[in-house]
């Protein structure tokens, strides 16, 4: 019995450590691809040197992504440091009225956009719902992700300490 009650404590173990594992293909900051606001192509190669990097993938009409924002919005000038690259798959004219109403033209550290019917960004993170969120420090690489929205205050504390 004692034998099997360690085994078990084991198999926990192993799994738990498992699990707590950021998934590997999504360490380095991925290249993308998205028409933005403006009707410009942006990529990642457009993105400042040594500065950290938040990627939100979101939908202009999940309730879920417009609470983030509602949060977000207050702190948003905590976060001037950081390149903010929010990317959807829903048509342009989507994404420009979600950046008109959050008043995100006021930040020119964020960057919003559509990669279209790719869904590369999508396939790459292994979006199931939206927002997700993913944090890289100055040199590309991942600090956390989110697979929906966290609580706005980590947020905004690991992005500062990225």
């Amino acid at each position: 019995m004692k034998q099997f009650f360690l085994s078990m404590l084991a198999i926990i173990a192993i799994t738990g450590c498992t699990l707590a594992q950021q998934n590997p293909r999504i360490q380095n900051l991925p290249m993308y691809h998205i028409l933005n606001t403006d009707s410009v192509n942006v990529t990642t190669a457009k993105l400042k040197k040594d500065k950290p990097v938040m990627i939100i993938y979101f939908a202009p009409d999940c309730a879920h992504c417009q609470h983030l924002m509602y949060e977000l919005k207050p702190k948003l000038k905590e976060l001037n440091g950081i390149q903010i690259v929010m990317i959807s798959f829903v048509q342009y004219k989507m994404i420009k009225e979600f950046y008109r109403n959050f008043g995100l033209s006021a930040y020119p550290n964020i960057t919003v956009g559509t990669e279209g019917y790719t869904y590369e960004m999508q396939k790459y993170f292994e979006i199931k719902t939206t927002p997700y969120i993913a944090i890289y420090d100055k040199h590309g690489k991942l600090v956390k992700a989110y697979e929906k929205a966290p609580d706005v205050k980590e947020l905004v504390d690991i992005a500062k300490k990225a």
